[in-house]
Protein backbone atom coordinates (compact mmCIF):
# COMPACT_ATOMS: atom_id res chain seq x y z
CA UNK A 1 0.00 0.00 0.00
CA UNK A 2 1.26 3.54 -0.86
CA UNK A 3 2.23 6.07 1.85
CA UNK A 4 1.05 9.04 2.04
CA UNK A 5 2.15 12.23 3.97
CA UNK A 6 -0.33 14.92 4.75
CA UNK A 7 0.54 18.54 5.16
CA UNK A 8 -1.31 20.68 7.24
CA UNK A 9 -0.96 25.00 7.32
CA UNK A 10 -3.25 26.60 9.68
CA UNK A 11 -3.41 30.42 8.75
CA UNK A 12 -5.38 33.27 10.17
CA UNK A 13 -6.99 33.74 6.59
CA UNK A 14 -7.00 30.20 5.19
CA UNK A 15 -6.14 26.49 5.97
CA UNK A 16 -4.87 24.94 3.71
CA UNK A 17 -4.61 20.57 3.26
CA UNK A 18 -2.10 18.62 1.32
CA UNK A 19 -1.20 14.94 0.63
CA UNK A 20 1.98 14.22 -0.73
CA UNK A 21 3.83 10.16 -1.74
CA UNK A 22 7.24 9.56 -1.29
CA UNK A 23 8.13 11.49 -4.73
CA UNK A 24 7.03 14.08 -3.72
CA UNK A 25 3.75 14.25 -6.34
CA UNK A 26 1.15 16.43 -4.83
CA UNK A 27 -1.87 14.04 -4.36
CA UNK A 28 -4.58 16.10 -3.06
CA UNK A 29 -4.48 20.08 -2.11
CA UNK A 30 -7.93 22.16 -0.27
CA UNK A 31 -7.78 25.66 0.00
CA UNK A 32 -10.49 26.98 2.65
CA UNK A 33 -11.27 30.35 4.22
CA UNK A 34 -10.43 30.43 8.14
CA UNK A 35 -14.01 31.69 9.19
CA UNK A 36 -12.60 30.55 13.09
CA UNK A 37 -13.61 26.78 13.44
CA UNK A 38 -10.24 25.62 12.56
CA UNK A 39 -10.53 21.72 14.29
CA UNK A 40 -13.98 21.58 11.87
CA UNK A 41 -12.40 22.82 8.94
CA UNK A 42 -9.79 20.34 9.05
CA UNK A 43 -12.12 17.33 9.83
CA UNK A 44 -13.96 17.92 6.44
CA UNK A 45 -10.85 18.56 4.66
CA UNK A 46 -9.68 15.12 5.93
CA UNK A 47 -13.02 13.62 5.39
CA UNK A 48 -12.47 14.56 1.54
CA UNK A 49 -9.02 13.45 1.50
CA UNK A 50 -9.95 10.21 2.70
CA UNK A 51 -12.47 9.64 0.02
CA UNK A 52 -10.46 10.81 -2.66
CA UNK A 53 -7.37 8.64 -1.64
CA UNK A 54 -9.36 5.75 -0.01
CA UNK A 55 -6.64 3.21 0.07
CA UNK A 56 -3.65 4.98 0.84
CA UNK A 57 -1.41 4.31 4.39
CA UNK A 58 -1.10 7.70 6.16
CA UNK A 59 2.94 7.77 6.56
CA UNK A 60 3.14 10.79 8.57
CA UNK A 61 1.43 13.85 9.43
CA UNK A 62 2.79 17.44 9.48
CA UNK A 63 1.47 21.19 11.07
CA UNK A 64 2.36 24.44 10.11
CA UNK A 65 0.79 28.22 10.67
CA UNK A 66 -0.28 30.44 13.22
CA UNK A 67 -2.73 27.99 14.95
CA UNK A 68 0.01 24.61 14.26
CA UNK A 69 -0.02 23.78 18.14
CA UNK A 70 -3.58 23.39 18.76
CA UNK A 71 -3.86 21.90 15.39
CA UNK A 72 -0.99 19.81 15.89
CA UNK A 73 -2.07 18.21 18.62
CA UNK A 74 -5.78 17.60 17.55
CA UNK A 75 -4.97 15.61 14.59
CA UNK A 76 -1.47 13.79 16.30
CA UNK A 77 1.30 15.75 14.11
CA UNK A 78 4.39 13.96 13.80
CA UNK A 79 6.33 17.43 13.61
CA UNK A 80 4.86 20.68 13.92
CA UNK A 81 6.81 23.58 12.60
CA UNK A 82 6.90 27.27 12.14
CA UNK A 83 5.89 28.63 8.63
CA UNK A 84 9.69 30.04 7.91
CA UNK A 85 10.90 26.38 7.76
CA UNK A 86 7.78 25.08 6.07
CA UNK A 87 7.73 27.73 3.05
CA UNK A 88 11.92 27.44 3.06
CA UNK A 89 11.72 23.63 2.89
CA UNK A 90 9.70 23.37 -0.44
CA UNK A 91 10.92 25.88 -1.96
CA UNK A 92 14.39 24.41 -2.16
CA UNK A 93 12.89 21.41 -3.43
CA UNK A 94 11.57 23.18 -6.32
CA UNK A 95 14.66 26.10 -6.53
CA UNK A 96 17.32 24.17 -5.30
CA UNK A 97 19.20 27.78 -6.20
CA UNK A 98 16.92 30.31 -4.12
CA UNK A 99 18.60 33.09 -2.50
CA UNK A 100 15.64 35.01 -1.24
CA UNK A 101 12.23 34.14 -0.78
CA UNK A 102 9.14 36.73 -0.36
CA UNK A 103 5.94 35.26 0.46
CA UNK A 104 2.71 37.36 1.09
CA UNK A 105 -0.47 36.07 2.41
CA UNK A 106 -3.99 37.30 3.87
CA UNK A 107 -2.94 38.65 6.88
CA UNK A 108 1.31 38.60 7.10
CA UNK A 109 4.09 38.78 4.76
CA UNK A 110 7.60 36.86 5.14
CA UNK A 111 11.28 37.50 4.09
CA UNK A 112 13.09 34.59 3.82
CA UNK A 113 16.91 34.91 3.38
CA UNK A 114 19.15 31.10 1.86
CA UNK A 115 21.93 30.83 2.03
CA UNK A 116 23.90 27.58 0.62
CA UNK A 117 20.39 25.68 1.10
CA UNK A 118 19.92 27.17 4.50
CA UNK A 119 17.85 29.19 6.20
CA UNK A 120 20.31 32.67 6.50
CA UNK A 121 18.22 34.94 7.89
CA UNK A 122 14.08 36.08 7.97
CA UNK A 123 11.54 38.39 9.15
CA UNK A 124 7.69 38.57 9.54
CA UNK A 125 5.18 41.79 9.23
CA UNK A 126 2.23 40.62 11.48
CA UNK A 127 1.29 43.97 12.36
CA UNK A 128 1.00 46.20 9.33
CA UNK A 129 -2.19 45.54 6.83
CA UNK A 130 -1.16 47.32 4.17
CA UNK A 131 1.68 44.86 3.54
CA UNK A 132 -0.57 41.67 3.00
CA UNK A 133 -3.09 40.43 0.88
CA UNK A 134 -6.15 41.94 3.13
CA UNK A 135 -4.86 45.03 1.72
CA UNK A 136 -5.37 44.38 -1.54
CA UNK A 137 -9.12 42.56 -1.15
CA UNK A 138 -10.37 45.50 0.39
CA UNK A 139 -9.26 48.03 -2.06
CA UNK A 140 -9.86 46.06 -4.96
CA UNK A 141 -13.32 45.87 -3.35
CA UNK A 142 -13.77 49.86 -2.70
CA UNK A 143 -12.84 50.38 -6.71
CA UNK A 144 -15.43 46.98 -7.50
CA UNK A 145 -12.90 45.06 -8.87
CA UNK A 146 -12.43 41.41 -8.33
CA UNK A 147 -9.61 40.18 -6.89
CA UNK A 148 -8.60 37.72 -9.51
CA UNK A 149 -8.55 40.20 -12.09
CA UNK A 150 -6.59 43.12 -9.82
CA UNK A 151 -3.33 42.20 -11.97
CA UNK A 152 -4.64 42.03 -15.25
CA UNK A 153 -6.29 45.32 -15.12
CA UNK A 154 -3.40 46.96 -13.00
CA UNK A 155 -0.80 46.17 -16.20
CA UNK A 156 -3.05 48.14 -18.58
CA UNK A 157 -2.23 51.25 -17.04
CA UNK A 158 -0.86 53.85 -19.07
CA UNK A 159 0.73 56.46 -16.09
CA UNK A 160 2.13 55.86 -13.32
CA UNK A 161 0.27 57.11 -9.63
CA UNK A 162 1.67 57.12 -6.45
CA UNK A 163 0.14 55.43 -3.73
CA UNK A 164 0.62 55.95 -0.21
CA UNK A 165 1.13 52.76 1.02
CA UNK A 166 2.68 53.10 4.85
CA UNK A 167 -0.87 51.94 6.52
CA UNK A 168 -4.52 51.50 4.91
CA UNK A 169 -6.00 54.95 6.24
CA UNK A 170 -3.38 56.81 4.41
CA UNK A 171 -3.95 54.39 1.20
CA UNK A 172 -7.58 54.84 0.73
CA UNK A 173 -7.83 58.30 1.44
CA UNK A 174 -4.90 58.58 -1.52
CA UNK A 175 -7.18 56.67 -3.71
CA UNK A 176 -9.48 58.68 -3.02
CA UNK A 177 -7.58 62.04 -3.99
CA UNK A 178 -6.16 60.58 -6.91
CA UNK A 179 -9.32 58.84 -8.17
CA UNK A 180 -11.05 62.76 -7.88
CA UNK A 181 -7.72 64.04 -9.94
CA UNK A 182 -8.80 61.56 -13.31
CA UNK A 183 -6.39 58.87 -12.77
CA UNK A 184 -8.16 55.46 -13.67
CA UNK A 185 -8.66 52.30 -11.80
CA UNK A 186 -6.22 50.87 -13.72
CA UNK A 187 -3.47 53.44 -12.56
CA UNK A 188 -4.66 53.62 -9.32
CA UNK A 189 -4.26 49.45 -8.82
CA UNK A 190 -0.97 49.63 -10.68
CA UNK A 191 0.24 52.17 -7.81
CA UNK A 192 -1.78 50.02 -4.92
CA UNK A 193 0.54 47.28 -6.64
CA UNK A 194 4.23 49.34 -5.85
CA UNK A 195 2.67 50.82 -2.75
CA UNK A 196 2.54 46.84 -1.23
CA UNK A 197 6.08 46.30 -2.71
CA UNK A 198 7.60 49.26 -1.53
CA UNK A 199 5.60 48.66 2.30
CA UNK A 200 7.20 45.19 1.98
CA UNK A 201 10.89 46.37 1.07
CA UNK A 202 10.56 49.26 3.82
CA UNK A 203 9.41 46.48 6.42
CA UNK A 204 10.90 43.77 5.96
CA UNK A 205 13.98 44.06 3.76
CA UNK A 206 15.21 47.16 5.73
CA UNK A 207 19.36 47.27 4.03
CA UNK A 208 19.34 43.24 3.65
CA UNK A 209 20.99 42.39 0.19
CA UNK A 210 18.91 40.86 -1.67
CA UNK A 211 20.50 38.19 -4.19
CA UNK A 212 18.72 36.14 -6.85
CA UNK A 213 16.87 33.51 -7.11
CA UNK A 214 14.12 35.07 -6.32
CA UNK A 215 11.11 33.39 -5.77
CA UNK A 216 7.63 34.72 -4.72
CA UNK A 217 5.08 32.87 -3.02
CA UNK A 218 1.98 32.89 -0.56
CA UNK A 219 -1.77 33.55 -2.03
CA UNK A 220 -0.82 37.24 -3.62
CA UNK A 221 1.54 35.76 -5.53
CA UNK A 222 -1.46 34.98 -7.96
CA UNK A 223 -1.59 38.91 -8.76
CA UNK A 224 0.93 38.79 -11.66
CA UNK A 225 0.89 43.34 -11.03
CA UNK A 226 2.57 42.52 -7.54
CA UNK A 227 4.96 39.88 -9.74
CA UNK A 228 6.14 42.75 -11.38
CA UNK A 229 6.39 45.37 -9.01
CA UNK A 230 9.03 43.33 -7.02
CA UNK A 231 10.88 42.25 -10.43
CA UNK A 232 10.83 46.48 -10.51
CA UNK A 233 11.77 46.72 -7.14
CA UNK A 234 14.81 43.97 -7.30
CA UNK A 235 15.74 44.63 -11.22
CA UNK A 236 15.67 40.77 -11.42
CA UNK A 237 13.83 38.23 -12.71
CA UNK A 238 11.08 36.51 -9.88
CA UNK A 239 9.79 33.49 -9.98
CA UNK A 240 6.41 32.31 -9.18
CA UNK A 241 5.71 28.35 -8.00
CA UNK A 242 3.07 26.16 -9.32
CA UNK A 243 1.44 25.37 -5.94
CA UNK A 244 2.40 29.00 -4.80
CA UNK A 245 -0.35 29.15 -2.37
CA UNK A 246 0.38 25.82 -0.59
CA UNK A 247 4.46 25.98 -0.10
CA UNK A 248 3.50 26.13 3.58
CA UNK A 249 1.90 23.28 3.65
CA UNK A 250 3.94 21.21 1.02
CA UNK A 251 6.90 21.50 3.12
CA UNK A 252 5.81 20.47 6.38
CA UNK A 253 4.32 17.35 4.47
CA UNK A 254 7.97 17.00 3.50
CA UNK A 255 9.30 17.78 7.06
CA UNK A 256 6.96 14.91 8.75
CA UNK A 257 7.89 12.46 6.26
CA UNK A 258 11.54 12.86 6.92
CA UNK A 259 10.90 13.15 10.53
CA UNK A 260 9.48 9.65 10.38
CA UNK A 261 12.11 7.97 8.15
CA UNK A 262 14.97 9.71 10.50
CA UNK A 263 13.17 8.36 13.38
CA UNK A 264 11.68 5.17 12.50
CA UNK A 265 8.65 5.68 14.36
CA UNK A 266 4.88 5.08 13.24
CA UNK A 267 3.36 7.86 12.33
CA UNK A 268 1.16 9.34 15.58
CA UNK A 269 -1.82 10.50 13.51
CA UNK A 270 -5.05 10.05 15.21
CA UNK A 271 -6.90 9.36 12.25
CA UNK A 272 -9.71 10.85 10.12
CA UNK A 273 -12.20 11.72 12.52
CA UNK A 274 -10.09 14.03 14.27
CA UNK A 275 -9.43 14.18 17.98
CA UNK A 276 -12.83 14.63 20.39
CA UNK A 277 -10.85 16.22 23.53
CA UNK A 278 -12.28 19.19 25.57
CA UNK A 279 -10.87 22.25 24.77
CA UNK A 280 -10.23 25.40 27.62
CA UNK A 281 -9.31 28.59 26.34
CA UNK A 282 -7.85 31.27 28.83
CA UNK A 283 -5.98 34.59 28.22
CA UNK A 284 -3.23 36.80 30.22
CA UNK A 285 -1.17 39.43 29.86
CA UNK A 286 2.71 39.07 29.56
CA UNK A 287 4.33 41.57 31.81
CA UNK A 288 7.85 40.90 30.28
CA UNK A 289 8.24 43.93 28.06
CA UNK A 290 6.18 47.40 27.66
CA UNK A 291 4.52 45.28 24.76
CA UNK A 292 2.36 43.80 27.16
CA UNK A 293 0.96 40.87 24.54
CA UNK A 294 -2.86 39.32 25.46
CA UNK A 295 -1.61 35.25 25.51
CA UNK A 296 -4.06 32.91 24.37
CA UNK A 297 -3.14 30.10 26.12
CA UNK A 298 -5.61 26.77 25.05
CA UNK A 299 -5.56 23.57 27.53
CA UNK A 300 -6.55 19.62 26.21
CA UNK A 301 -8.32 17.81 29.39
CA UNK A 302 -6.38 20.01 31.52
CA UNK A 303 -2.85 20.02 29.93
CA UNK A 304 -1.54 23.38 28.46
CA UNK A 305 -1.06 22.25 24.53
CA UNK A 306 -0.54 25.83 22.65
CA UNK A 307 0.05 29.12 23.29
CA UNK A 308 0.33 32.18 21.53
CA UNK A 309 -0.30 36.30 20.44
CA UNK A 310 3.33 37.43 22.02
CA UNK A 311 5.19 39.02 19.32
CA UNK A 312 8.83 37.62 21.00
CA UNK A 313 8.09 33.76 20.53
CA UNK A 314 8.60 33.94 24.98
CA UNK A 315 5.57 31.64 25.10
CA UNK A 316 4.98 30.03 21.55
CA UNK A 317 8.12 28.82 21.17
CA UNK A 318 7.73 27.06 24.30
CA UNK A 319 5.47 24.45 23.04
CA UNK A 320 6.58 23.42 19.46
Amino acid sequence: MEKIYIGVDVGSVSINVIAINENNELLFKSYVRNVGQPIDIVKGEFAKLNNELPNMEIGGVGVTGSGRQLLGYVVGADIVKNEITAHATATLYFFPDVSTIFEIGGQDSKLIIINDGTIADFAMNTVCAAGTGSFLDHQAERLGIKIEDFGEIALTAKRDVRIAGRCTVFAESDMISKQQYGFSKAEILKGLSKALVRNYMNNLVRGRKLKPVFVFQGGVAANISIKKAFEEEVDHEVLVPEHYGIMGAIGIAMLARDQIKKTGEKTKFKGFKVSEDEFETTTFICKGCPNECEIIQIKANGKVIAMTGDKCGRYSNSII
